[in-house]
């Protein structure tokens, strides 16, 4: 599993993570995001069941969310082109699984590891699936908080050649064609549910140094599209699998809203009539409450610091009834939201922040050039990196920009704080005040993140890092 739900650290740990209640919201069976055409459907099952998996999926365009039912394996009737298909050319072989470099900021362990795989591109059109990929990444990192945390995901691309152009069902439900991962519209009779072989799918995602989510990228214009999550819990080494239409703008929305439940840990707001009313306790979730706006301020619970703001995605934050799939005796934080339909394209402010905390679960924004731990002299050169968050201003100095995150950058010799460095990216223990006392002194880093959009205290610990390295100086120069 590549989510990391406990944070990890460059170096030293800081002390004093009040992690509790962030990691209560367990990650649900596996289920998907997925948008359809047919109006028809029925309420979200329990789990996938033998050889099966349970996908969310939206009916149309901007609507709210259903679930049904698929095989693991994709799309029956691409069964049949698959075990037709023709062995690959020299060529077609040679640029099978080929592994690029999207936006890699950062090593593997400090970072949210993208995977996309094209499916029905031939080896003749590979440069045009890069071009749909970039293209894909762009609208998800238009929405925030992707767009001011971007720095925090690296993004791989996997050429997956096909031999043939399109996808199965595209445009019409009798067409079959012979593709890497079995990708097709009209899975299970819905036709703007796109399903892939997954399995299929995790040999390409393989290919990366690190998978964390996977966005299966289908050669298409039709709208629609899947994203499956929690699928650690069926055996896979990554939690979410999103499949989106290339050449259709609204199909980027469900790989937004799948990594909602993925790394934010947020349930879907959209709600069945059939569910009637909600009977359990407290719900995990950190979107979903029984509390009214009196009894979240009395217990200090979820999203009471948020109580009453204007919110992005409309409105002010309260009690919306309605959440969990539930009509009735269970609330959400505001009127709509991403979280609750694909035409709201706005995660709301409880959803933010629950975001921002899962990316530094998963990441960390501080790093350097020197090793951690490493023993330096004086003049020896210290340079550390943000991941570029908050932007610069125009003396290199992270937090000016007008993004969300807003980096603050603190420098301590022996433990006391050198106010003059705050903000600075590169420095000297010389210049911090180490001199040449023939002593050993520490020098220490830490970053932690003051953006407004965290109200919780645990998630802004959550975000805090730190870097130390000892200082060797040499006796009284002479």
């Amino acid at each position: 599993m590549h989510i990391r739900l406990a944070r990890r650290r460059t170096a030293g740990a800081v002390a004093g993570l009040a992690l509790a209640g962030l990691l209560a919201a367990a990650v649900s069976p596996a289920s998907a995001t997925i948008s359809s055409g047919d109006s028809s459907v029925a309420a979200p099952d329990s789990g996938g069941g033998p050889g099966g998996l349970t996908v969310e999926y939206f009916p149309q365009a901007g609507g709210s969310g259903h679930t049904t039912q698929v095989p693991s394996d994709g799309p029956a009737r691409s069964a049949k082109a698959r075990r037709g298909a023709t062995p690959f050319t020299a060529a077609e072989a040679r640029a099978d699984g080929t592994l690029g470099r999207q936006a890699v900021t950062g090593p593997s362990e400090d970072r949210l590891d993208v995977v996309i795989v094209g499916d029905g591109y031939t080896a003749g059109q590979q440069g045009d699936f890069h071009a749909d990929a970039t293209a894909k990444w762009a609208d998800i990192t238009a929405i925030e908080p992707y767009k001011s945390y971007q720095g925090l995901f690296n993004v791989w691309t996997v050429d997956a050649v096909s031999k043939e152009s399109g996808i199965s069902g595209d445009p019409t439900a009798d067409v079959v064609r012979d593709t890497a991962l079995g990708s097709g519209f009209w899975c299970d009779g819905i036709e703007r549910l796109i399903c892939a072989d997954i399995d299929k799918v995790a040999s390409y995602a393989a290919k990366a140094p690190a998978a964390d989510l996977v966005v299966v990228l289908s050669n298409a214009t039709k709208y629609g599209g899947a994203g499956y999550s929690g699928l650690t819990a069926e055996g896979y080494p990554f939690n979410g699998v999103s499949t989106l239409s290339s050449d259709n703008a609204s199909s980027s929305l469900i790989a937004a809203h799948e990594i909602g439940h993925s790394v934010g840990l947020l349930a879907d707001e959209y709600t069945y009539d059939s569910y009637g009313t909600w009977t359990g306790g407290e719900p995990a979730d950190l979107n979903s409450t029984t509390y009214t706006p009196a009894q979240l301020t009395e217990k200090r619970a979820k999203w009471y610091r948020w109580l009453g703001q204007t919110d992005p995605a409309g409105g002010t934050v309260g009690t919306f009834e309605g959440s969990s799939y539930y009509p009735l005796g269970i609330y959400r934080p505001t009127a709509g939201s991403l979280m609750r339909e694909l035409s709201n394209t706005e995660f709301n402010l409880p959803g933010r922040e629950a975001m921002i905390a899962g990316f530094y679960r998963a990441g960390s924004a501080l790093s350097s050039t020197r090793a951690a731990g490493s023993t330096l002299a004086p003049g020896h050169r210290i340079t550390v990196s943000t991941a570029g968050l908050g932007g610069t201003d125009r003396h290199g100095r992270p937090g000016a920009g007008k993004a969300l995150a807003v980096p603050d950058l603190r420098w301590y010799v022996d433990g006391k704080e050198k106010v003059s460095a705050r903000g600075r990216t590169t420095v000297t223990p010389l210049a911090l005040g180490v001199r040449h006392d023939g002593r050993r002194h520490t020098v220490t880093v830490t970053f932690v993140d003051r953006t407004d959009a965290i109200r919780d205290p645990a998630v802004r610990a959550l975000s805090g890092d730190e870097i130390g390295w000892t200082v060797k100086a040499t006796g009284p120069r002479r």
